[in-house]
């Protein structure tokens, strides 16, 4: 154990203590694993020194398809934003743990906040019939033999409105959005894969939880 070593341990051990208390859905361990693990994702950006360190649009977009295997352009950024609470281009340590926090392990609470935000293309508080209409035709498989296929992304957009918009403003709200979700679970990614399925969050947990704690 080198002397550089044992300072990033402790290091680590006296961020995860703070970072823990914010991101309520890990230990103090599990939080250290989480530090390391962002270290060697960072990579080579992170030894060069450089004021802002964290993830950048297009790493961060690399874990999610690499990692948790989404393949979405538009429900990516929409991810990234969501995690990038202070809007500087980069998820910054704290950003990535508690950002993961919801992301793996939230409430159903805490994940109606976060697939509302991530649909919330232009962030202006609403799901607009542009944005729907956007992220279905990205999740949507084409049929060849469909016509004109916007059409019936078009019908889709006005059938998920009737279900779930409740106000009929032609928009909708996070309390639209919160209340449809309660009523129908299902309708928490109605527009498209935005959190990770068990089997991703279960290989992931255990690369970065277990291996890294077995001597």
């Amino acid at each position: 154990m080198s002397e550089m070593s044992a300072m990033n341990r402790k290091l680590i051990q006296t961020l995860s203590e703070t970072i823990s208390k914010q991101a309520g859905h890990f230990s103090k361990t599990e939080v250290e694993c989480l530090i390391r693990e962002f270290n060697v994702l960072l990579g080579e950006s992170a030894t060069a020194g450089r004021a802002a360190v964290g993830l950048d649009r297009g790493k961060f977009r690399s874990i999610l398809h690499n990692i948790f295997g989404m393949t979405d352009d538009m429900i990516m950024d929409g991810v990234f934003r969501t995690f990038d609470k202070d809007n500087d281009g980069l998820v910054s340590m704290n950003e990535w743990i508690e950002g993961l926090s919801v992301f793996l392990r939230g409430t159903l609470d805490e994940k109606i906040k976060y697939c509302f935000h991530v649909y919330d293309l232009n962030g202006d508080s609403y799901i607009s019939r542009e944005e729907m209409f956007h992220m279905l035709k990205n999740s949507l498989i084409r049929q060849p033999t469909e016509e004109d296929p916007d059409e019936g992304i078009k019908d889709l957009v006005e059938i998920t409105l009737k279900k779930m918009d409740h106000d009929h403003d032609g928009k909708l709200s996070f309390d639209d959005f919160e209340m449809a979700v309660r009523e129908e679970n299902l309708l928490l990614e109605a527009f498209g894969s935005c959190l990770p399925d068990t089997t991703s969050i279960e290989t992931f947990e255990q690369h970065v939880f277990q291996e890294q704690l077995e001597p």
